[in-house]
């Protein structure tokens, strides 16, 4: 049985505004077989925005979990973000769920990973999936180059992995926090 594949998620904070972005597209094989997925979306009343790269029911295993943690933890991002990261690394069922996560709130920013990973930017910037490298890359340049917002950056660096990334499409659904 083939693999679902594809997804690109960037995550920009500038000028105290966070945006993640995630386009829509679902791969199986060689197959683009739905273009308009959404990988993003905001939890813990409006006040974090997720989002997954991987297999889509292991991220929404993932999703329910940390929201969990971050009720658990009163909304404390990191410690939330460790904690699901030390249950994924250990607990049988969940270390074998294969996917990753970014994870923002208006203070700061994770990747998250099964095999125990916590990982916070230094430049505010973060992206993961098959165009993430993608995605990242034109996203840390729009935000040191351009005066765009952290709304526009992300739309745009998933537009420029969308013509790159053979998995990363150009339907594409951006979130924004309040400040």
């Amino acid at each position: 049985m083939e693999n679902f594949h594809g997804t690109t998620i960037a995550c920009v904070k500038k000028n105290k505004r966070v945006a993640m972005a995630g386009d829509g597209q679902v791969t199986l094989g060689h197959t683009a077989i739905k273009h308009s997925a959404t990988k993003v979306r905001k939890i813990f009343n409006g006040k974090v925005v997720v989002g997954f790269s991987g297999a889509t029911a292991d991220a929404m295993t993932l999703f329910d979990k940390f929201e969990a943690k971050l009720e658990e933890y009163r909304g404390n991002l990191k410690r939330a973000a460790v904690e699901l990261a030390k249950d994924w690394r250990t607990d049988r069922v969940l270390r074998r769920l294969e996917a990753l996560l970014a994870v923002a709130d208006n203070e700061s920013m994770f990747l998250i990973s099964g095999s125990g990973d916590v990982l916070e930017p230094d430049d505010n910037v973060i992206a993961i999936g098959s165009g993430g490298s993608y995605a990242q890359a034109a996203a840390k340049a729009l935000s040191k180059y351009s005066d765009l917002s952290a709304q526009e950056i992300v739309k745009e660096s998933l537009l420029i992995a969308s013509e790159i990334c053979i998995y990363t499409n150009n339907n594409i659904t951006v979130e924004v926090l309040d400040e």
